[in-house]
């Protein structure tokens, strides 16, 4: 089946107040991003609080899907067919010929729901669903209807022209990006890190990063791999400016004139100083880690507040910090 637009449908930006259209304008920004390099036309815009994709031509169904579901701030993507309105009579053949279509096995519960947002349409909304209804049954006896929990909920808004949708694809949820300020992620090679930029870009936070290259004790292949991530990452932040810090120099000044079993800690202070100023300059309102409480030894209570205490004027987010590996 050919679907001709995307309803996307958001989550908490519907609880703002009259600030909201912001919200959503950059809501509507980061869909338009994330379908920049996608082939086909697609043309997003918004009405009655609502956000579409039309799809203009031929397009992939499966890799729009996979790059909407990147979005945050989407709760839900639901593939529309838009039909002409040419009566009711037409509507009725055409919803059955949905149905027939998507759903080959008959044996569901199902309910028509009906929105007339083109209040001259000859029936009302309760009209619409009922008559819609009886038409299903009609045509498939196996059908049967569930009101409270169906297996399928036919969704049909009477426009200029006629929307039907069924399916509700979930979604990456959160806010959307760029409407939280900006956040200076410490980028390690490792797992956690990225995971803690992806938690923050959920929240709407702009994500940049900044990772500590001692060359040539960590080989490039080791820089090549956080760049990867950081690659990884955008497609969910949007673009990341990534700034590597050569700090071959400082471990050295650190194993000379340090005692070992402070030489971790000592580091990660001058990380953590080094990714402020790096903030200040670009500005960023926060600084991101990726530490989790009693991970590993540097990531005890009283290494966390002896490295924080470097940090002069910015808040430091460690949105993993009550997490273990496995979530």
């Amino acid at each position: 089946m050919r679907f001709h637009t995307f309803l996307l449908k958001y989550g908490e930006i519907g609880i703002k107040g009259k600030n909201r259209y912001l919200f959503e304008d950059a809501l509507v920004r980061q869909v338009r991003r994330s379908l920049r390099d996608v082939d086909g036309e697609f043309m997003v815009h918004k009405s009655q609080a609502r956000i579409y994709v039309d799809c203009e031509g031929d397009y992939d169904y499966e890799e729009v899907v996979e790059h909407l579901k990147r979005v945050f701030g989407l709760v839900g993507i639901c593939p529309v067919v838009r039909m002409e309105d040419q009566g009711f009579e037409k509507l009725k053949e055409d919803v059955v010929a949905y149905m027939d279509e998507l759903y080959p096995d008959k044996n569901i519960t199902f309910k028509v729901e009906s929105r007339r947002a083109k209040k001259s349409y000859p029936k009302n909304s309760m009209e619409i669903s009922r008559d819609l209804g009886e038409a299903i049954l009609d045509a498939f006896p196996e059908i049967r209807v569930d009101v409270h929990h169906p297996d399928v909920q036919v969704n049909v808004e009477i426009r200029n022209e006629i929307y039907v949708y069924s399916q509700i694809i979930p979604g990456a949820g959160g806010m959307p990006v760029g409407c939280s300020g900006s956040g200076m992620l410490l980028l390690s090679g490792g797992f956690d890190s990225p995971v803690a930029g992806y938690r923050m870009a959920r929240r709407g936070m702009r994500i940049k990063a900044v990772h500590y290259h001692s060359f040539p004790y960590t080989s490039e292949q080791a820089k090549q791999k956080v760049v990867d991530l950081a690659h990884v990452l955008s497609g969910y932040a949007g673009p990341i400016d990534l700034y590597v810090v050569p700090f071959t120099d400082i471990q050295f000044a650190i194993h000379e004139k340090c005692r070992p079993d402070y030489m971790i800690t000592i580091m990660r202070r001058i990380m953590i100083e080094i990714a402020e100023k790096l903030a200040a300059k670009t500005g960023c309102g926060a600084l991101i880690t990726g530490e989790s409480l009693g991970q590993v030894a540097s990531q005890t209570l009283e290494s966390m507040t002896v490295t924080e205490d470097a940090v002069k004027a910015l808040p430091v987010f460690r949105p993993l910090v009550g997490m273990d590996k496995y979530e």
